[in-house]
């Protein structure tokens, strides 16, 4: 049936209670592909990075990247997960013009890593946990561009166009085991499981996990039971969502679909579902395939993967620091509370803030800056504080010249504006444009006595004893000296001018 009035979040979550799956697929930062040794590098011409092995030429024959291996090892690791002794590939059958060789080389049912966990963190600082059913290693297909339609889909397109350089590309695919008892915060757990994945795939070093470019995406499985029953309902797969707000968005809206579908009498179609950016929908897809459609079978081609007890505790000797572990870290040196560090978090910030101090700025001043000011410019450009034009070493020499002295936070503002607008560093800007503070003690007196001779009633009030009429004293000098003045020198240089103790 079709749907066209979606039930209250509140009222299907009144009758309802939400089951999701979520299959997460990374792409390696290999220098090769998973079987041939073809670039994997981005922005190539179409079709020039590809060979009779990952095109599924007659006669070519696939060799295991040694290298996602280990990632993949890695990956398990970092994820709690239990380490296969023996795997090895399988043939996912199926027929689509993206995959050339008719069959995706995939594992089936034996993962090299499989029964692990990840908790995340939610923003009211609730640790919630997340039960990994396996992680296992695969080929990405290639990218096919629908031509001519409204959509930019097949349906309505003239024609297609195939580009196989993505074809072959190292995947790992991270699959839950069915989260339970998330209740009305699936959505917000579907979001900082995603979240919290991406920032361990980056601390591994791995893969640059950018869901912007397609390195990571997540397919979202739901479906919703009647509270208090324990069978689960039928599930729909959102598949191929690219960002951490449309993860949690397709969930919020599948939950609100199911439950308008079953609250009318409907029946729930498993499919898969193509989720859209502009309103946060859904639409159909197809009917999605069980595991036995794909005909699974062993690749006769690979030799089976047994990576020794030895190389696997060796590797688990060389995970970082992971981001939890490392956040607990940061946020007690930083001296903040657990709501700052989430909001920092939650920015994108961390890494940044870490790097602005390597640079030479003190913890307070280096989130001051990216939290506040860069905060603000880059939610009203719309993009990521990362993509702002200006580094960490200049923030951090922003916060020396306002420690120095040299700059107050007015001018300090001025100067990170012109960065941004590429007029060069720092020091370029304050040159170029005049902003360094006036320090000079006689032009502030100068200053100063004018601010008094023209205000002769407020000079009145700060003598008589109300000192916080200086304030008043004090604009008249800022605007007078275009805001390059210490504000707190020249409150001190009033005082001392009226006979006023401050």
């Amino acid at each position: 049936m079709t749907v066209t009035e979606l039930l209250s979040y509140e009222a299907a979550l009144a009758t309802y209670d939400p089951v999701m799956g979520l299959e997460v697929h990374v792409e390696l930062g290999t220098r090769t592909k998973m079987f041939c040794g073809c670039s994997t590098e981005l922005g190539a011409a179409p079709n020039s990075q590809t060979c009779p092995t990952c095109l599924g030429m007659p006669g070519s024959l696939p060799v295991v990247n040694a290298i996602a291996i280990e990632s993949a090892i890695k990956i398990g690791l970092a994820l709690n997960c239990e380490i296969a002794e023996w795997c090895r590939f399988a043939r996912k059958n199926y027929f689509y013009p993206d995959m050339p060789k008719n069959f995706q080389t995939s594992q089936y049912d034996e993962p090299i890593a499989f029964n692990g966990y990840l908790d995340v963190q939610l923003e009211d600082g609730e640790v919630f946990r997340v039960e990994i059913e396996r992680a296992h290693m695969e080929e990405d297909t290639g990218k096919s561009t629908h031509v001519g339609g409204a959509t930019g889909r097949i349906h309505g397109a003239s024609h297609s166009l195939l580009d196989y350089n993505r074809a072959g590309i190292p995947l790992i695919e991270i699959v839950t085991k069915p989260i339970e008892g998330a209740g009305e915060r699936a959505p917000e757990v579907a979001k900082a499981y995603v979240a919290e994945l991406r920032e361990l795939i980056k601390a591994l070093d791995v893969s640059e996990a950018r869901m912007e470019q397609g390195q990571m995406r997540c397919d979202v499985n739901l479906s919703l039971r009647p509270q208090g029953r324990e069978k689960f309902g039928t599930r729909s797969e959102t598949k191929n969502v690219n960002s951490l707000r449309s993860v949690e968005r397709a969930a919020r809206y599948e939950i609100q679909r199911h439950a308008a579908v079953l609250s009318s009498g409907g029946t729930i179609i498993q499919e898969t579902r193509h989720f859209h950016e502009d309103d946060g929908s859904t639409t159909s897809g197809r009917v999605k395939e069980e595991a036995e459609d794909y005909r699974y079978f062993p690749e006769p081609d690979l030799v089976p993967v047994a990576p020794t007890r030895e190389w696997v505790e060796e590797l688990r000797g060389t995970l970082p620091e992971l981001p939890r572990v490392r956040r607990n870290r940061l946020r007690e040196e930083w001296g903040i509370s657990e709501h700052e560090m989430q909001s920092v978090l939650n920015a994108g910030a961390i890494d940044l803030i870490t790097a602005t101090i390597d640079a030479g700025a003190d913890a307070a001043s280096a989130r001051k800056w990216w939290m506040g000011e860069l905060a603000r410019r880059s939610n009203e450009d719309g993009v990521d504080l990362a993509s702002l034009q200006i580094t960490p070493e200049q923030v951090a020499r922003v916060a020396a010249l306002v420690a120095s002295g040299d700059l107050n936070d007015k001018l300090a503002r001025q100067v990170i504006e012109g960065v941004l607008a590429g007029e060069g560093g720092p020091d370029d800007v304050v040159e170029k444009r005049g902003l360094k503070v006036v320090s000079d003690e006689g032009a502030l007196g100068t200053a100063v006595d004018e601010a008094i001779a023209g205000n002769p009633g407020i000079a009145d009030k700060i003598r008589s004893g109300k000192v916080a009429a200086a304030g008043a004293l004090v604009g008249a000098v800022m605007k007078a000296t275009r805001g390059q003045a210490d504000a707190a020198r020249v409150r001190e240089l009033i005082l001392k001018k009226l006979g006023v103790e401050g």
